[in-house]
């Protein structure tokens, strides 16, 4: 017997001692838990960024439709001028031609309001460049300018400005 005490001593000389396993046990742990924290904030800076691409994308297609009717409206402002025109021309022509063609510029305006189109008030009005645009003068006095006359009609489109009013001014003494 005194052959196997020496073997068994040495097998446990090999084994780590219960408190060397439960060091390796902790550090395990911490390495797990560091790992979850890491993967939890990744985690979380994915959603962020995810939830940052969906407003983004959301926004860039409001802008996109916006930008579709607006280019719509835009084109049909020459059609509604011509109309306009063709109004202010007849003069004493046939009654139910007058009001076949103010049937249609209303229904036409009535369209484009609706699409969030409005006039510029320009008549009365102080000259404000950012949505007036003086093509005539009347005058050489001193003072603020303001709108007489209007050449051509301007539009707001959604409260931005679409076409600016072309105006006659005159200066205020």
């Amino acid at each position: 017997m005194p052959e196997s005490e020496p073997v068994d001593r040495e097998v446990a000389a090999d084994e780590p001692s219960a408190e060397a396993a439960e060091a390796d046990l902790h550090a395990d742990l911490a390495a797990i838990a560091k790992e979850r924290d890491e993967m939890r904030l990744l985690a979380q800076r994915v959603q962020a960024d995810f939830e940052n691409y969906r407003k983004r994308m959301l926004r860039e297609q409001t802008e996109a439709i916006a930008h579709a009717s607006e280019s719509m409206v835009e084109q049909l402002l020459p059609v509604l001028d011509s109309l306009e025109l063709a109004l202010g021309q007849l003069g004493d022509a046939d009654e139910q031609v007058r009001k076949g063609l103010e049937l249609v510029n209303g229904e036409l305006l009535g369209v484009l309001e609706k699409a969030g189109l409005e006039r510029i008030d320009a008549i009365g009005v102080p000259f404000d460049p950012t949505v007036h645009e003086a093509v005539l003068q009347e005058g050489e006095a001193e003072g603020e300018p303001v709108v007489v006359d209007i050449v051509r009609t301007g539009y707001r489109l959604k409260g931005r400005v679409l076409r600016p009013a072309m105006v006659k001014v005159a200066r205020k003494d």
